[in-house]
């Protein structure tokens, strides 16, 4: 099973240090807030090692990413500091987390027949570049068992059909119960998710595709965008919402197209795209980087 350094420097560029927490928060916007959360952290001997901010002026909501640690260097107790912080976080009506720098995200990732984002992930887990554990890999085919044995993590080979879509998510959410899964990540996972099945991973499950929708729907998109002649091509990350490929977007990369590429060629810079985007945004979440914002994310790189 893949594993992560307790202690490293990550690939979105924070170092996550033994001891330091993460507190990122959304809310109404209200002078007080910064000074009421440096007061907090004053109070309790911590000092702040990185700290960013955005005021939405459409929404009039604050988002803030604070990692601090004790001043003398001492382990923060976690539990005690969440106890302590939630009459602040409730007089400010605060969406907030607080977690621990150092501890990696749970992710369970969702594959169909194409490997490349999976083989990727793995890769920069079993490295550290990735704060997280793979638990698990889930598919609906059986093909690319052979990739999560070469990163020696469990293969759950799950069939879908229409007449057996219902207990093939059962299955899914009783292993993220029983994983005690904290992100699902659709790596290229080519099944429509039920409506039920997305409320219940709300905020809680990235997906990745190219970023030629709608233009080219369907099979072999980056065939069909190389018979169109495109110049750019992408690939965008985002949470899983109902709304089928529409839910708020965390990251997109793109590649200018050369006119005498193949359209294997196109097809595999697409690929490279997907699995950047992918990590970028698998890590941003795992480091605790992205708060919602209706529609959209406020992504604190």
């Amino acid at each position: 099973m893949i594993t992560s350094e307790s202690a490293k420097v990550t690939e979105a560029g924070a170092v996550a240090q033994d001891g330091g927490l993460v507190l990122a928060f959304a809310c109404p916007d209200a002078p007080e807030i910064v000074l009421a959360v440096a007061r907090f952290l004053a109070e309790h001997e911590c000092t702040i090692t990185e700290s960013q901010q955005f005021r939405d002026p459409r929404q009039a909501r604050f988002f803030m990413r604070v990692q601090f640690e004790r001043t003398d260097g001492e382990v923060l107790d976690l539990p005690k500091l969440r106890q302590d912080f939630a009459p602040v976080g409730a007089a400010l009506m605060m969406s907030w987390r607080l977690t621990r720098a150092a501890d990696p995200q749970r992710v369970l990732i969702m594959v169909s027949k194409y490997g490349h984002c999976l083989n990727d992930l793995l890769y920069r887990a079993s490295t550290g570049a990735l704060n997280i554990i793979v638990p698990a890999v889930v598919s609906n085919h059986p093909d690319l068992g052979v990739v999560a044995d070469n990163f020696e993590v469990p293969f759950h080979h799950i069939p879908i059909s229409a007449s057996t879509r219902a207990e093939a998510e059962r299955r899914l959410l009783d292993l993220v119960d029983d994983l005690d899964i904290d992100l699902v990540v659709l790596a290229r996972y080519m099944q429509i998710l039920s409506a039920d099945l997305c409320r219940k991973l709300e905020g809680r499950a990235i997906n990745i595709h190219h970023s030629m929708l709608p233009s080219f729907k369907g099979a072999r998109p980056y065939h069909q965008a190389y018979e169109r002649g495109v110049k750019l091509v992408g690939a965008t990350a985002h949470y899983v919402t109902a709304d089928l490929d529409e839910g708020p977007i965390i990251e997109q990369e793109v590649a200018r197209v050369d006119h005498a590429m193949s359209a294997s060629q196109v097809t595999a810079l697409g690929r490279d795209n997907e699995c950047l985007a992918l990590a970028r945004a698998v890590g941003w979440h795992a480091e605790n980087r992205v708060l919602l914002d209706g529609t959209r994310t406020v992504v604190f790189r």
